[in-house]
């Protein structure tokens, strides 16, 4: 089977002109997607639970916004562009598990991952990816 189904359907343009918040609506999936491989392939024998526990330390509001302080000199002028205007968007709820601040830079994390993959720039998404692996593991 093949999974193509979204390919060239946006250009830059047309995901720069999508709500933010649709684009963090998006990029929050496809973070976690990437997360959820990540750990499943560095503990192929560890029980849900744990692999839910270890995932969530990296999706959390907290760890966005911690991630994302350490990625903003690796943008270029478009991504922080995305970043800042899903990091500026009003959502109209109120986090429970977070600070207002670490959840809207969260937000602009995710609206940044968004527009990557609806742009298909895949070497971006693999590039941000690696780098939040060695902040994590403290390299």
């Amino acid at each position: 089977m093949e999974f193509n189904l979204l390919k060239s359907s946006f250009t830059k343009q047309e995901a720069k002109n999508l709500n933010p918040l649709v684009l963090a609506f998006v990029g929050d999936a496809i973070y976690e997607v990437f997360i959820r491989t990540y750990i499943v392939n560095e503990n192929r024998n560890m029980h849900v639970h744990k692999l839910h526990i270890e995932v969530v330390s990296f999706v959390k509001a907290h760890a966005q916004s911690e991630f994302i302080k350490e990625l903003l000199k690796d943008l270029n002028e478009e991504e922080l562009s995305i970043y800042k205007r899903g990091r500026n968007s009003k959502s109209g709820t109120v986090p429970k598990n977070a600070d207002l601040c670490e959840y809207r830079s969260a937000t602009g994390f995710e609206a940044l991952f968004g527009y990557l993959y609806l742009t298909e720039q895949n070497d971006r998404i693999n590039y941000f990816i690696n780098r939040i692996i060695k902040i994590k593991i403290g390299e």
